[in-house]
């Protein structure tokens, strides 16, 4: 839970309500009861493994709450992205008013459509060379939201389990943000459907 904002003077408190559109917990997960959104698991040990699931929520399926283990990221893979994608994440969450979020150990709320954008660029890289992931990242980082999450339901609904990893859209994924150079990745974009074509999602629904 989010802690309570102490009321110093009337003023500040005024501040601080404008400053956060509403309580959240990780990044960007927001305190209702289990919401849809996902999980990044950050063993203590420096050599495990990371762990993406994504968590359906309690509205799914009677009110049991759905698990769906997306992917296992080598740990040097993981360093090398998780600051980059927390600056990122922190951006986004800032440009709508709410509070920032930090890795830490353990398991880490994530709000759902940044989760699904995290899966993406995670199955890009779960087997690409090392010294390609700071330019699968860049490519990721070009690529629209709205981009990502099409990308996201594209591999989940035929590829989307750990166990899929180097088949279908998994392995399009890899060589298209990992062996692409940045230009071709933005030449692409401008080559695509009209913004309003996109069928979008307002970020961070409650």
């Amino acid at each position: 839970m989010a802690k309570e904002l102490k009321k110093t003077s009337p003023q500040k408190t005024s501040k601080q309500a404008v400053q956060l559109a509403h309580a959240t917990q990780g990044f960007g997960v927001p305190l209702t009861a289990a919401p849809h959104h996902f999980w990044v698991v950050i063993p203590r040990g420096t050599q495990q493994p990371v762990q993406i699931v994504e968590d359906l929520g309690m509205h799914i399926h009677g009110g049991e709450s759905e698990l769906l283990e997306r992917v296992v990221l080598p740990r040097s893979v993981w360093t090398a992205i998780a600051n980059p994608v927390k600056r990122m994440f922190n951006e986004r969450l800032k440009a709508h008013k709410l509070k920032a979020g930090q890795w830490k150990v353990g398991k880490n709320r994530v709000d759902r459509l940044l989760g699904k954008e995290l899966c993406v660029l995670a199955w890009a890289i779960e087997e690409l060379e090392e010294e390609k992931v700071g330019a699968a990242l860049r490519n990721w980082l070009a690529l629209r939201p709205e981009e990502r999450w099409w990308l996201f339901g594209m591999t989940a609904s035929t590829v989307g389990a750990p166990e899929d990893k180097g088949r279908g859209w998994r392995m399009a994924l890899k060589y298209a943000l990992g062996d692409s150079p940045q230009p071709v990745i933005l030449e692409a974009r401008k080559a695509q459907v009209k913004d309003d074509e996109y069928e979008t999602l307002p970020l961070f629904q409650t």
